[in-house]
């Protein structure tokens, strides 16, 4: 199997995020990926993505995947059934952190409990 096989989940992640300027190049049997994320959630999916198939820190692979906006951790499309906890939970596994989110949407959100399918919620970046 060519390494580029063994990864072929990671490039097709890629490619549903959207990852720009990507790049991909196998050499010596290292398979060399390259690209730009829009947010840190998006990046951190490929590195999962990567560690489930290759391990910690694969021998096999270099990935430099920059993030084009660090100001916010993702941007999230509301889908019907979900709620700000939900939302925090799959984000930060811990359902409480809805708060932060709610804070960083004021802009559009009245009440954290009322929110509504197709609405762009910023994820923000937790210190």
């Amino acid at each position: 199997m060519s390494v580029k096989a063994k990864y072929q989940a990671v490039l097709d992640l890629g490619e549903e995020l959207a990852i720009k300027d990507g790049s991909v190049t196998e050499e010596g049997g290292i398979l060399k990926i390259k690209g730009q994320a829009a947010t840190q959630y998006e990046k951190n999916a490929i590195w999962d993505k990567i560690k489930e198939i290759g391990g910690q820190s694969p021998s096999d692979l270099k990935a430099n995947i920059t993030v084009a906006d660090e100001s916010i951790y993702h941007r999230h499309t509301v889908k019907g059934g979900e709620s700000l906890s939900k939302i925090a939970k799959h984000y930060y596994g811990d359902p409480m952190k809805y708060k932060q989110i709610f804070e960083a949407n004021t802009n559009i959100l009245k009440n954290p409990d009322v929110i509504h399918p197709d609405q762009v919620l910023v994820i923000p970046n937790l210190s």
